[in-house]
């Protein structure tokens, strides 16, 4: 169960680079579509993206964190709704593929060298309902954000039982459920981030897990993290990918500006502000990757991710979430008139704004960081996006 540092990591880095004029000109069309073309689904497969997350053991490149979070970067820096879609789908696919056993395991995998795998897609951080059932369970519910859904063939959906109280999480076929084509938002417009309904669905035993598990079926150690760790992990490096590539259009316009009469970006004032903003984006990537360097010896090491490690994890995703932000106005101000046309600056800026709002970078997760490391909670312990205790 020791940490997994994937020797197809430099492989894959080179190919999605080759593959990045696919991912940047199919953009567009993308939010016109409100989904990923089928070019950029194509790449992703092709390249191998999509087994970053799937254990080793069952045919996949079991990427280790770090690498997890510079291939979602490098992704997201091409387009933000392909990156985002990629990260939700490689992580649900890999943990589907590590938390479930072998019977689940053979049918959802069953050659994944040979491009023979499931895709999930699902929402795993509202609750519907189940109940339990001969063999199985029974669920209903209405649950949002599928992003990635119209790559999937499975769908990856949380539910609490009637019976126990347990949250768990359920696996099954994307036609068993109403998907619900109501995507009609501002920013991350093409990662058909829909809503779907269950109404009775049966779901077999096999294909259901807890949660708040860490006890992997599958796989090596990045997979006792859990699912609200991994879920961090992929966030990272989304907006990791997305504030330099903001910052690098809001370079590439300063450029084409200088030298004009009156230009701001000739001013001290810009100058000294874009310096601040290139601080904050390397200051946030310097202190994930510390953090992940740190989590990833913890686990080769054999131990679960203590409750100080776990805080700083979710503390140093607000940081790295909202320090791009802040980029992101910088850009937005400097960029004057040039970020209000439709391009990838007005594109980039509207999605950057639709994935800050995602709950593990929301107030709550922050406010329990602070608890904790004030001293306020010293016996509390994280229960996925909860401080307990």
């Amino acid at each position: 169960m020791s940490l997994h540092v994937s020797d197809e990591f430099d492989g894959l880095m080179a190919r999605l680079d080759e593959a990045a004029p696919v991912l940047a000109a199919n953009a567009e069309k993308g939010e016109e579509l409100g989904r990923l073309t089928d070019e950029v689904a194509q790449v992703l497969h092709e390249t191998g993206a999509l087994k970053i997350g799937i254990p080793r053991d069952l045919g996949g490149y079991e990427f280790s964190p770090r690498q997890v979070i510079e291939t979602i970067a490098k992704i997201s820096y091409s387009d933000a709704s392909a990156g985002w879609s990629f990260m939700a789908l490689q992580m649900v696919t890999g943990t589907t593929a590590a938390y479930l056993g072998d019977e689940a395991a053979a049918e959802l995998f069953p050659d994944v060298a040979g491009n023979r795998y499931a895709l999930m897609a699902g929402q795993g951080t509202r609750l519907g309902a189940a109940r339990r059932v001969d063999g199985g369970y029974v669920i209903n519910g209405q649950w949002s954000f599928a992003s990635g859904i119209s790559m999937a063939t499975h769908i990856h959906t949380a539910a609490l039982c009637e019976e126990t109280g347990q949250a768990l999480i359920f696996t099954f076929p994307k036609e068993q459920a109403t998907l619900v084509d109501n995507w009609d938002v501002m920013g991350l417009k093409a990662t058909s981030s829909i809503d779907y309904v269950c109404e009775d669905v049966f779901v077999p035993s096999t294909h259901v897990y807890e949660i708040t598990t860490m006890a992997a079926r599958h796989g090596g150690a990045i997979y006792r993290m859990g699912l609200a760790n991994m879920a961090g992990v992929c966030h990272t490096g989304w907006a990791l990918g997305v504030g330099r590539r903001m910052l690098d259009e809001m370079r590439a316009l300063a450029t084409r500006k200088s030298g004009a009469p009156g230009a701001s970006v000739d001013t001290g004032q810009f100058h000294a502000e874009y310096a601040q903003a290139e601080a904050a984006v390397r200051s946030a990537r310097a202190w994930a990757m510390e953090v992940w360097e740190a989590n990833e010896a913890t686990l080769d090491g054999g131990s679960l991710l203590t409750t100080e490690q776990e805080t700083l994890t979710r503390l140093m995703l607000n940081n790295t979430t909202w320090s791009v932000h802040a980029a992101g106005q910088t850009v937005y101000k400097w960029a004057a008139t040039a970020a209000l046309r439709r391009g990838d600056l007005q594109r980039f800026f509207r999605d950057l704004h639709a994935g800050t709002q995602h709950i593990t970078s929301g107030p709550v997760v922050l406010q329990n960081c602070g608890r904790w490391m004030a001293g306020l909670a010293p016996e509390a312990h994280w229960e996925f996006l909860e401080l307990k205790g």
